[in-house]
């Protein structure tokens, strides 16, 4: 007998479609691919926003060995964090949400059964969607929460580089403190952008919830906009101006 859910519709629930999983597959690559890119994998000669950024924040932290006042950089670490954390406690009520939604489950389902067939769902493809989004904002959190402990982490290294008298009595070691809060301050940034760019990947994701070939869309839209904001924008562009 043929189950039946709220109101007597017929209940689906069928697992995800091959379409689904060549979505999934798409939604992965694209983000691998454009992760790659925009860090300065090998081969991809074009310089990102990102590499062009990390420049910049070699030659901050260069600059302070030459100054004994260290309030501008313990300012620019503290609006680092800040924004690190402010992200952090986002992705905890995107969280909350997605367990709310899995709450939610048969409301939802009489909302997808009343739309054309092409946009229904069996009831176990949309639990896993959801735990897929869960997945995503669980990622973005640990990446958030593991860059603000290294911008903690690069304020301790940035506290040991040496004032200016004692950077003419030993240079080379005061180089040397410099450069480890540059390497930890660049990583610090990786795992932030890491973290930004799976919340922007998850407006893509969303699109899932509706059809596979929307989440296809939706996904190479968001990576387009992040490509020609990486690749191609004014702020990318006014730094090329700059370095010249």
């Amino acid at each position: 007998m043929r189950p039946s859910c709220i109101f007597g519709r017929p209940c689906q629930n069928t697992a995800m479609t091959s379409e689904d999983y060549v979505a999934l597959a798409i939604f992965v690559l694209l983000w691998a691919g454009f992760s790659w890119a925009s860090d300065g994998g090998r081969g991809f000669d074009r310089v990102s926003l990102t590499r062009l950024m990390n420049e910049h924040r070699a030659r901050w932290i260069r600059n302070s060995l030459n100054r004994d006042l260290k309030m501008i950089d313990t300012q620019i670490i503290a609006g680092l964090q800040a924004g690190t954390a402010f992200f952090a406690s986002t992705t905890i009520f995107a969280l909350g949400g997605c367990f709310a939604l899995l709450g939610a489950t048969d409301q939802v389902q009489m909302i997808f059964s009343d739309l054309p067939q092409i946009f229904r769902s069996g009831r176990t493809a949309f639990e896993l969607k959801v735990g897929g989004l869960t997945c995503l904002f669980d990622y973005s959190f640990f990446k958030f929460g593991w860059s603000y402990r290294l911008f903690n982490y690069c304020s301790i290294l940035m506290g040991g580089i040496p004032m200016t008298a004692d950077m003419k009595r030993d240079q080379k070691a005061a180089e040397r403190a410099a450069e480890r809060a540059i390497r930890m301050n660049i990583l610090a940034a990786k795992h932030f952008n890491a973290g930004l760019r799976a919340i922007f990947l998850s407006i893509g994701y969303l699109g899932w919830f509706i059809s596979p070939y929307v989440f296809m869309v939706l996904t190479a839209l968001v990576i387009f906009v992040l490509a020609r904001r990486q690749f191609f924008s004014e702020a990318r562009a006014a730094l090329i101006e700059n370095a010249q």
